[in-house]
C-alpha cells in the first residue's frame, strides 16, 4: 500500500470513528471480546435497526469491523489488525 492509499484509509477510519454511536459500537465489541449479532449490539447501544445498520456498514467499509452471516443472522466483530496497524493502543483507551 502506498502513502496515498494509506492516507485514504486513515481518513476513512477517522471519519468512521468521528461519531459517538460508532464509538459506542466499537466499545461494546471490544469489551465483550467476542463477535455479537447486530441485534445484540443495537440493544446494548440503544440503536434502532436502520440506524445501527448504517453504522455497521460505515465501520465495515473503513475496515474496522468484519461481518459474518449465519443463516439470517449477521455477526459483527472488530478487525483488530486494522486497529493495530493504524491506531495502536486505541482500543485500550475505551
Amino acid at each position: 500500500m502506498n502513502i496515498k492509499q494509506s492516507d485514504a484509509a486513515r481518513a476513512q477510519i477517522f471519519k468512521a470513528l468521528a461519531d459517538e454511536s460508532r464509538l459506542e459500537i466499537v466499545r461494546v465489541l471490544y469489551t465483550n471480546k467476542v463477535e455479537l449479532n447486530c441485534g445484540e449490539i443495537g440493544e446494548k447501544c440503544n440503536l434502532v435497526k436502520s440506524t445501527a445498520s448504517y453504522h455497521f456498514r460505515t465501520l465495515r467499509e473503513a475496515g474496522l469491523t468484519t461481518l459474518r452471516k449465519e443463516s439470517r443472522t449477521k455477526f459483527v466483530k472488530l478487525n483488530l489488525e486494522t486497529f493495530e496497524t493504524y491506531l495502536p493502543g486505541f482500543l485500550e483507551t475505551l
